[in-house]
């Protein structure tokens, strides 16, 4: 598994939440850290950042480019 240059602080820095956010996320997901500087695997970063962008993103709307569905 790879890892990408990005830690817990930075998710929290990048999405303007609480560290603390990011850590209860990672324990939601069952990702292991210590501290929030723990870099993380690449499929994990994935997982949070999909996480946190679907709790930000309306309800009734999509990621997807190009989705014609009306809600």
């Amino acid at each position: 598994m790879g890892f990408v240059d990005l830690s817990i602080a930075e998710i929290a820095a990048d999405y303007s939440i609480p560290v603390e956010k990011v850590f209860s996320l990672c324990n939601q997901l069952g990702i292991a850290y210590k501290h929030q500087k723990t870099r993380l695997a690449l499929e994990d970063a994935k997982a949070i950042i999909s996480q946190i962008s679907s709790e930000i993103r309306p309800k009734g709307t999509s990621n997807l480019v190009g989705d014609n569905e009306i809600t």
